[in-house]
């Protein structure tokens, strides 16, 4: 039974990553209006007839979005049954529960605010990044719930102080790339360009809207930031000795690390596809993941068997 309630949380998650994947082809495409300003309707039909193609892209989210709401409430029911009360994972799974519950919200937000495809408003971008805040808590709570569903040691900050302090210098690390990520891909889209050329002049033009001179901030910030992270998931193996887990997910990060960095260069060369823009953010969450995991192993009260 152990051992099935692992797969099934490490399900969750992976389906989680789907769905925001999705998300982001549901973006790139600018099939976000595809439903119109309605929620829970789709033009005001339960299940819309004569769908344009975009109306499909969308409604198929909303579906998508809605079976991941039950499965994450399933999680949490079934970690509420299992575990005792005071053990972690109760913590994360409840987590789980109340960032899917948000996620949710932000989409109807986005949605009855007109806030989706071609929309050019002062609160996008602010939407933009709430809406990446929030799927960073709700990943890492559902990678943590699978970690400790797999026998993952519990989490002690106790007299780690200084560990602590570098955890949270590399999560700002993660929020400023993915922010800057998240308004790099929005004004791509809002003011699409024919050359790399073009769009570096639109950069750099003083008389650009400030939503794309911010653009530029993103390849910079992911260089540097991951270059220091890698650097800090090796500093961090080192520290923790003889510790499987650790290693593991560091090697793994110092990878994808160096895999985003090179696949990041050729999205940006090519002008960002869609197919790119996906490959992208999915190595950006595996990053996520691994980074959330090496520093679960490493606080962890025993190493995990």
């Amino acid at each position: 039974m152990q051992r099935k309630f692992a797969k099934f949380a490490w399900f969750v998650l992976a389906y989680n990553i789907v769905v925001v994947v999705w998300g982001v082809f549901l973006r790139a495409s600018k099939s976000g209006d595809g439903c119109g300003q309605y929620w829970l309707t789709c033009h005001n039909e339960i299940i819309p007839t004569a769908p344009q193609l975009k109306t499909v892209i969308e409604f198929s989210h909303r579906l998508m979005s809605g079976l991941d709401f039950l499965i994450v409430l399933g999680l949490m029911i079934f970690v509420l049954k299992k575990f005792t009360k005071g053990e972690q994972i109760r913590k994360f799974a409840v987590v789980s529960f109340i960032f899917i519950i948000t996620e949710a919200l932000i989409g109807a937000g986005l949605v009855l605010t007109g806030n989706t495809a071609l929309a050019n408003t002062a609160a996008r971008p602010f939407w933009a990044i709430g809406h990446l805040l929030n799927t960073f808590v709700l990943i890492a709570s559902l990678s943590l719930t699978a970690w400790l569903a797999s026998g993952g040691s519990e989490i002690s900050l106790r007299n780690r102080g200084r560990y602590v302090w570098i955890l949270a210098l590399g999560i700002v690390g993660f929020i400023f790339i993915g922010a800057s990520g998240s308004l790099a891909a929005l004004s791509s889209m809002l003011y699409e360009t024919k050359s790399l050329t073009e769009g570096l002049q639109q950069d750099f033009a003083g008389s650009s809207p400030l939503l794309l001179r911010l653009r530029i901030s993103h390849p910079i910030l992911s260089v540097l930031v991951g270059i220091s992270i890698a650097f800090l998931a090796g500093w961090l193996k080192n520290k923790a000795k003889g510790n499987l887990w650790v290693e593991r997910f560091s090697n793994a990060l110092t990878l994808l690390v160096l895999i985003q960095i090179c696949f990041g260069a050729l999205t940006l060369l090519m002008l960002a596809p869609i197919l790119m823009q996906l490959g992208h953010l999915l190595l950006a969450d595996l990053m996520w993941i691994s980074f959330v995991l090496m520093w679960a192993a490493f606080f962890g009260r025993e190493e995990l068997t």
